[in-house]
């Protein structure tokens, strides 16, 4: 028997066996390579896949933009792991090293690390800068979400 399972990142339609979900295995989108079920671990974004990542998924996005000199990104660090088990399914959790991928945070304008975009379709819809607690990384990211619906 096989299943259908939406791609949680780019929304590809995916043909899956009965054995293939029977043995455990971790299943990846056949287009964008993405975990087909939602992960409990952020996605990590790069200059090359932003626009898979981002740019095609169904689901909102909160991109962290962090670097791994920058204390204060580094505490947000398990912020934003949590964020990801509890949003899953909802929002699609990412990190963007800006060191690495100085295009995507040249793109964006980010001067200023930790900064978390919200993001719709690939385009910014809303912006938290700082190592803010996460009731408040919820409620900004609630209020910009239910703004824009």
């Amino acid at each position: 028997m096989t299943h259908l399972v939406r791609c949680p990142v780019c929304g590809s339609t995916n043909r899956l066996s009965e054995e293939a979900l029977s043995k455990s295995l971790r299943p990846v989108c056949g287009k964008c390579k993405a975990p087909l079920f939602h992960s409990t671990e952020p996605v990590k974004v790069t200059d090359a896949n932003f626009a898979q990542i981002a740019g095609g998924s169904p689901l909102p996005v909160l991109l962290d933009m962090w670097a791994a000199w920058c204390g204060p990104c580094v505490m947000l660090g398990p912020v934003i792991d949590e964020l990801a088990v509890e949003l899953a399914g909802r929002v699609t959790v990412a990190k963007l090293n800006v060191d690495e991928n100085p295009m995507t945070a040249g793109r964006f304008g980010v001067r200023t690390i930790p900064t978390m975009l919200i993001l719709r379709g690939g385009n910014e819809i809303g912006r938290i800068v700082g190592a803010v607690p996460k009731a408040e990384i919820l409620r900004q990211l609630n209020a910009t979400l239910n703004s824009r619906s």
